[in-house]
């Protein structure tokens, strides 16, 4: 498949070392001369200019590119990259770095076949390791909406129910289950719950606490303190304290990337 990547800083040079190992071919945009040239230096082939531009873009090859990532950290690049690609039928994807609220998503969800914010993709993953054990978060699907992994303990009140027996909050839904050391697969009824067996659930965000009490044995105080809601959970809160250093070290179209 053909990629073109707009912004060749940290997050899209990575992306494009991804897709590069994969077999893929990759075309990057880039107005800065030293973050083009680092790219250049890596093997890419890197359109020196604006990727809100449209005679860039078709130099980079939009025409018959597969997909547009837009990951520089000018949202407005990135917006206008993506509007581009989609009249020349391309998939396209938006990075946003601002404050992950929901009235900056719903923004721009419906023009843009995906929104991804790497900063909090980074801290689900710091969340993890930071809580360990039994609850891991795999993927935001929505400001309001979490995909977790739960794993059963002997506290939990569903020890020893059958999947059918099994019953979620109104706003949580099982997707897979594995019993314990064993590939996670799709749930049927009469699958026993028991210490070590993993569950995938679908939540939002209002009901995870209570997912987690009910699937992992939290008490209630702890459990609402771990969820967490959105935007002001303590993962978001800690990346938007990012340092003006972090900031400066990997810049491109104006932006943090």
């Amino acid at each position: 498949m053909r990629f073109v990547i707009i912004g060749a800083g940290r997050v899209g040079l990575r992306t494009a070392r991804v897709l590069r190992d994969e077999d893929h071919e990759v075309t990057m945009v880039e107005r800065d001369e030293p973050t083009r040239r680092r790219a250049r230096d890596q093997g890419f082939t890197v359109i020196d200019g604006d990727g809100s531009r449209e005679d860039i873009l078709e130099e980079a090859g939009v025409e018959t590119a597969d997909a547009v990532g837009a990951l520089t950290g000018d949202l407005n690049v990135n917006f206008t990259a993506c509007m581009i690609a989609n009249h020349y039928g391309c998939r396209t994807v938006m990075r946003i770095d601002e404050a992950y609220r929901e009235g900056i998503y719903r923004k721009y969800a419906d023009q843009v076949d995906e929104i991804i914010y790497p900063e909090r993709l980074g801290a689900i993953g710091a969340k993890n390791a930071l809580l360990g054990g039994t609850i891991r978060a795999i993927a935001d699907i929505a400001p309001h909406l979490q995909v977790v992994e739960l794993t059963i303990t002997d506290a939990a009140p569903v020890n020893g129910y059958t999947i059918s027996e099994l019953q979620l909050p109104a706003d949580a839904t099982l997707l897979a289950f594995g019993k314990r050391d064993q590939p996670l697969g799709v749930p049927t009824e009469d699958l026993s719950l028991e210490d070590g067996d993993r569950l995938v659930v679908l939540a939002d965000f209002d009901v995870l606490s209570e997912v987690r009490q009910l699937l992992v044995g939290e008490t209630a105080t702890k459990a609402a303190a771990n969820a967490g809601t959105g935007s002001s959970s303590a993962a978001t809160e800690l990346l938007e304290g990012e340092t003006e250093t972090d900031s400066e070290i990997d810049s491109d179209t104006g932006g943090v990337n």
